[in-house]
């Protein structure tokens, strides 16, 4: 039987879509990650199953391969630790193969079971978002992939929890975006005396969204005037606050 999972790899700051793929054959007992894995990636092997075994549950004894599909693309970081376990949980039945392929999962795993942080997860978050997935992640990261916007979140404390999710035994609870750091408050176009033409141009600059130049001699007032700009802007949105990263 081979099971299929979606995840990520990142280029810079762009996630490529990764199919995880696993099959459990009848063979000598041998675990096996192909696909242009890096270290890391090839390391997943034992924390997956000391991950698996931590819940009681022990390997099947066949050849296990696992392959990182497409295979040309270099795959690097921990964050398919998570991926490949659900992939292997699959297809070895324990976990529904359909669910599985309504996320995109993210996340390392510790070998108690434990879903350990890992970076980038706002990208695997925006990723799923246009791929109409949801996505899972590590419950430490759970507010920041929140902040993708229109996009199933679940953020999983450890492997155990998760499966029980899925199996409806013991939801977990979706996670809320991040807290905002408040505006820091800084000059006030009010207290600048004069430069009416510049004063009048700077709110129609930012009433419309439109770029302002602004050229005049030193002293002239230009550094005051930029620097009273954001306290006539309104807070960005999510979505624009995610454009501007």
């Amino acid at each position: 039987m081979v099971s299929t999972v979606q995840t990520v790899a990142y280029l810079g700051l762009e996630a490529r879509s990764v199919e995880v793929q696993c099959q459990v054959a009848p063979g000598n007992p041998k675990f096996a990650v192909v696909g242009l894995p890096d270290k890391a990636v090839a390391e997943s092997r034992e924390r997956v199953h000391a991950a698996i075994s931590a819940m009681g549950l022990s390997l099947p004894p066949k050849r296990i391969t696992v392959n990182l599909s497409p295979a040309d693309l270099p795959k690097e970081g921990s964050h398919y630790d998570l991926p490949i376990a659900l992939a292997l949980l699959g297809a070895m039945g324990v976990v529904d193969a359909e669910t599985l392929a309504s996320y995109v999962f993210v996340g390392e795993l510790g070998l108690d079971g434990r879903v350990a942080t890992s970076p980038g997860v706002l990208l695997a978050a925006l990723h799923a978002a246009e791929r109409s997935l949801g996505l899972v992640c590590p419950a430490s990261q759970g507010p920041e992939a929140a902040w993708a916007g229109q996009v199933e979140v679940i953020a999983a404390p450890d492997l155990l929890a998760l499966l029980n999710h899925f199996k409806g035994s013991a939801l977990l609870r979706p996670p809320e975006p991040g807290a905002v750091e408040p505006r820091i408050v800084g000059p006030d176009l009010a207290q600048v005396k004069g430069q009416e033409t510049a004063k009048r141009a700077i709110e129609i600059a930012a009433a419309g969204g439109h770029n302002l130049v602004m050229v005049g001699p030193p002293g002239a007032g230009k550094s005051l005037l930029a620097s009273c700009v954001p306290g006539i802007l309104p807070d960005l949105t999510a979505a624009e606050a995610l454009g501007i990263m």
